[in-house]
């Protein structure tokens, strides 16, 4: 029995897709912080399902192909059960570099192909194209989406990180039912442009890293310093005096909640939720009672008031840091 009614669902887009706004970000099931045990997710996925929760989120590029391998097997005989969204267009690069970014047609068609097949299934519900390739028209690589959907290999699609010019120019040439970007209490800034440009269009925005890649949970209240060798210190957001700073701002944000009789986490969703009914959030965690701390999150009623005053407690670009490496900033809204 599901602990999540049909009264929570968000319709993505124009779409015929509607889901729970609290979906699973699958990314940590692939080593991106710290080791993860294959066993373990699968059961996570399979009781987050059971649960209620309906729209996993995926790409090729985690743990390259790995992720998507693991949701294949999490689906057995549950994949009717959710929404399924994979991405595609960052690829290795061969110098062992930062990630190379395609987005020419035929890459478009070859790495759906790989997707369907790893994640043994007959369509992806919800097809992304992870970062903007600049070599690329965008007009090209949507066009090509379009035609998977009329192949019935994708049911709908979108696009990671794109300015509001971007959207604009993919949603001409297809319409898109959701743009996907970070966006948190922390940042702010490009998302809530590219938002404006979704809104203006009837496209759904999906929040990804919505706690802020983990600084606005309760994991690190009261640390001066990041533990060692904790995996996230090579986001620039953790380090050094960055983590202190930013550790001020969370703390507030604790205080709200704990005055509420709620979480931080659970504030700081709530808080994406009230921006708007196009608004998904996709928080990931490798934890059980991460999972069901997050997905509780759809229990917290916020005023207006209550939002005004979250807001002004961390404003637009009071975070210290940016969100990637130099290298990383260079591929997201473009």
């Amino acid at each position: 029995m599901s602990k999540y009614n049909n009264n929570f669902k968000r319709k993505l887009g124009s779409s015929d897709i509607e889901i729970i706004p609290v979906g699973l970000g699958c990314m940590s099931f692939s080593g991106v912080y710290g080791p993860s045990n294959d066993a373990n997710a699968i059961k996570l996925i399979q009781k987050a399902i059971d649960n209620g929760l309906d729209a996993l989120d995926s790409s090729d590029m985690y743990g390259w192909g790995h992720n998507e391998e693991l949701l294949g097997q999490a689906l057995s005989g549950r994949r009717e059960k959710v929404t399924l969204i994979s991405k595609f267009g960052q690829v290795q690069n061969p110098d062992g570099g930062g990630n190379l970014v395609d987005g020419r047609p035929e890459y478009v068609y070859n790495a759906c192909d790989a997707s369907l097949k790893r994640l043994k299934t007959e369509v992806i519900d919800l097809y992304l194209q992870h970062r903007i390739d600049p070599k690329v028209q965008i007009e090209e690589t949507v066009g090509a989406m379009s035609e998977l959907i009329k192949q019935g290999k994708v049911r709908a699609i979108g696009i990671c990180e794109g300015n509001a010019d971007t959207i604009r120019r993919a949603n001409a040439t297809h319409p898109l039912a959701a743009v996907q970007s970070e966006y948190s209490l922390l940042y702010r800034e490009q998302a809530e442009e590219a938002l404006e440009a979704t809104r203006n269009l009837g496209i759904s925005f999906i929040a990804y890293s919505p706690l802020g890649r983990g600084l606005l949970t309760s994991n690190f209240l009261g640390m001066k310093n990041l533990p060692e060798n904790d995996p996230h210190a090579r986001h620039p957001r953790y380090a050094g005096d960055n983590f202190k700073h930013n550790m001020q701002l969370a703390e507030k944000l604790a205080k709200i909640a704990q005055d509420k009789g709620c979480t931080p986490a659970q504030l700081c969703i709530a808080w994406l939720l009230a921006q708007g009914e196009d608004i998904v959030t996709i928080p990931g965690t490798k934890k059980e009672e991460r999972l069901d701390e997050n997905m509780d999150a759809l229990n917290v009623q916020l005023s207006e008031e209550e939002v005004t005053n979250i807001s002004a407690a961390v404003p637009i670009g009071s975070a210290a840091g940016t969100r990637y490496p130099a290298g990383g900033m260079k591929g997201v809204h473009i």
